[in-house]
This record gives C-alpha cells, sequence and structure tokens, in this order.
C-alpha cells in the first residue's frame, strides 16, 4: 500500500492551531488587562519563549524525559534500523536517544522533518522482538512524516504556560497593594484557556494515534507486527513499578502507549484504546492481504 496523507489529521491539525491561536491572542489581552500590564512586553514575553521552544524543542523534550542521545557505536542495530525505516518514509534521519527506564515506551519529538528525534526506552528494547520494535520505530517517523510533531509540541508549549500561571499566580500576585482583583481574573482567564488547550490537544492526539499506526504499517508493510508491540507494552506498562517513568505522566501525548494516571487523565486520556488500534491494525493487515 503507498502512503496517502490524511486529510483528516491535516484539518484537525489546521483546526488545533487555528484555535488554540484564537485563544492565545484573548490570552495575552486579558493577560495586560486585568494586571495593567503592558500588552507589548506580555507579547514579547510569549514570543521570546515561543522562539526558543521553536528551535530547541527536540532537546528541550528529550531532556525532559531522561533521554540521551546515542552514537552508531553504542546501538549500531538501533540506528541501522531507524536509517532503514527512514529511507522507506522518505524523510531525513532524525536523531536516536535512549532513555534508561524499565517502562517499554518510545516517542518522537521536533519542529520538523529536519529536525526531529526518536527516542526509545531500555526497557521497550528489552521487551520486544526485532519486528515489534521496527513497528514502533514506524510509528514514531510515521508521526514525523506527518508533522504532527511539530503541531503538539507548540500546542504542548502554550498549554503549559497557561497551567504555570494557574498554579504560581498567587504566589506571584504581589501584597495587597497591588491589583489582587486583576491577578485573580488573570489565573481564572488562565485556567480557561488552559482546559480548552487540554481538549483541544487531546482531541488531536487521539486520532494522530490512528494516523501514525496506519502510517507505521504502511513503512514496514507488518501491522501485525506493531499490533503484537501495542499488545506487549500495554501489558508490560501493569509489572513497571509506579514510581518508574510516572512523573513524565503529563507527556502522555507524545507516548506511544500512556502511562497510567488517576481516574480523570484515563477519562481525558491523550490516546484511543489499545484494543481499538489493535483492531484496525488487523483490519489493515486483511486489505494488504486482500491487495496482493
Amino acid at each position: 500500500m503507498k502512503w496517502k496523507a490524511d486529510r483528516g489529521l491535516q484539518f484537525r491539525m489546521f483546526l488545533t492551531m487555528f484555535l488554540l491561536a484564537t485563544v492565545y491572542i484573548v490570552f495575552i489581552a486579558a493577560l495586560a488587562f486585568y494586571t495593567n500590564g503592558s500588552l507589548l512586553v506580555i507579547a514579547m514575553f510569549f514570543a521570546l519563549f515561543s522562539i526558543a521552544q521553536w528551535y530547541f524543542s527536540d532537546s528541550l523534550t528529550l531532556w525532559s524525559m531522561g533521554a540521551k542521545e546515542v552514537s552508531e557505536d553504542e546501538y549500531p542495530r538501533l540506528h541501522a534500523t531507524v536509517q532503514r525505516l527512514s529511507q522507506q518514509a522518505d524523510i531525513p534521519k532524525p536523531k536516536v536517544a535512549v532513555v534508561d527506564s524499565r517502562n517499554p515506551n518510545a516517542f518522537a519529538t521536533g519542529r520538523s522533518q529536519k529536525h526531529a528525534a526518536v527516542a526509545v526506552t531500555t526497557g521497550i528494547m528489552r521487551t520486544l522482538d526485532e519486528d515489534e520494535l521496527e513497528g514502533v520505530l514506524a510509528h514514531e517517523l510515521a508521526h514525523i512524516k506527518n508533522r504532527d510533531v511539530m503541531v503538539m509540541t507548540v500546542a504542548s508549549f502554550l498549554s503549559t504556560i497557561a497551567l504555570l500561571i494557574v498554579r504560581w499566580g498567587p504566589w506571584l500576585g504581589g501584597g495587597r497593594n497591588r491589583n489582587q482583583g486583576g491577578v485573580w481574573v488573570a489565573i481564572a482567564v488562565s485556567l480557561v484557556v488552559w482546559i480548552i488547550s487540554y481538549l483541544l490537544i487531546r482531541a488531536l492526539s487521539r486520532y494522530r494515534e490512528f494516523a501514525a499506526d496506519r502510517g507505521g504499517a504502511i513503512i514496514t508493510g507488518k501491522p501485525a507486527a506493531l499490533a503484537s508491540a501495542l499488545m506487549a507494552i500495554d501489558s508490560e506498562m501493569h509489572r513497571v513499578p509506579t514510581d518508574d517513568f510516572r512523573e513524565q505522566a503529563e507527556m502522555n501525548a507524545f507516548f506511544i502507549i500512556p502511562i497510567s494516571g488517576s481516574m480523570i487523565t484515563r477519562l481525558f486520556s491523550t490516546h484511543p484504546r489499545t484494543e481499538k488500534r489493535i483492531e484496525r491494525l488487523r483490519q489493515l493487515e486483511r486489505e494488504m492481504e486482500s491487495s496482493r
């Protein structure tokens, strides 16, 4: 099967970024108005942080996950697999990183196809066989090819800014002589912005996982291998100690299988149910077999 652009994913990415841009224009204006701040200063602050996030997104994400970029001498087979799959996907080879964690997981990050990284944990390399790991890597490369990694990186950054204001606003508001009422209104506005961002990111994230599953299966030609990998990762996740990798649960949107969290986190999961993803991969396997 040939690679086809996913128009549904492209529309959702455009809509997500358009809505987020609209929300954040209102957000910046509200912060300036209710805190008696300068709209220009606040806008410049956001612009500088956005530029920093844009140019250092892959490095920042790898650092936050504890991922270390590795050389071909350290992991020759991993590099060789990523190189071959990148050629099959017709994208530049991304940086390759490894996370020393028992949690069997993988993720991709970066601002473009030319500036991207793929990371896997030591746990996933021990859990999966060669074909399964290949399927997982192809899934992550599909995220890069679809360019949804860039959208998720930018969207997650903007959401994080709003959440930081909600968390630390009361301590940054100053004394009683300051405009405390305005500060609390700004915090309330930030909370609304964060909720909207949270829901938009999760709506996009669920769809993009289906798109990456399909793309990864097309790259390798082995949907069954990726389906088997998803089952193995999901099963192994329950055996991982509760304190291992859980501090990164807020980055669930980037993982191939999300880390279990609270009931609310599961309710608004960044991923569709693993069973549903496996069902679609099996359907794709049947389509491939019938077309041969």
